[in-house]
């Protein structure tokens, strides 16, 4: 069995050397069949797994089409698949951070603006009543003046 060797893409099923190259711990092999796990016999691998198209081993087929992975790339394909699952999440999270922090500055603003604006409110009704309350007194001196 060669070593299959590809490019990461986001594909499951890639051309390469004769085989599909699959991203990933393959489920089923394109033709349907099931995938099996096995060792290495091989003295260039002896005893690294592999996983393998069910009927293409059942028939002892070699240089085929069907399905054939060394398990520990299988892995560390899902690891890199994990890794950006991973980067997809933070970011997300960081953007629903973000967006959270924006609404509770805004709402904070909003509550300092009402309370600005009613202290301005009370601050002005005290100012009218001085102003009313000076009038008045204008008024009544002038009447006693005058």
């Amino acid at each position: 069995m060669s070593n299959v060797s590809g490019a990461s893409n986001s594909s499951s099923h890639v051309r390469g050397r004769g085989r599909t190259y699959v991203f990933g711990v393959p489920k089923r092999c394109w033709c349907g069949e099931d995938i099996v796990a096995k060792n290495s016999h091989s003295d260039a691998n002896p005893c690294r797994r592999y996983v393998r198209c069910g009927y293409a081993y059942a028939k002892k087929l070699e240089n085929d089409n069907h399905v054939f992975k060394w398990v520990d790339e299988a892995l560390l394909d899902e690891v890199e698949k994990m890794k950006q699952q991973i980067g997809m999440l933070e970011k997300n999270v960081m953007v629903e951070l973000e967006k959270k922090m924006v609404m509770e500055v805004e709402k904070e603003l909003c509550e300092k603006v009402e309370d600005v604006k009613s202290l301005m409110q009370a601050r002005m009704n005290k100012m009218l009543i001085g102003i009313v309350l000076g009038c008045m007194i204008m008024i009544g001196i002038v009447k006693l003046v005058g």
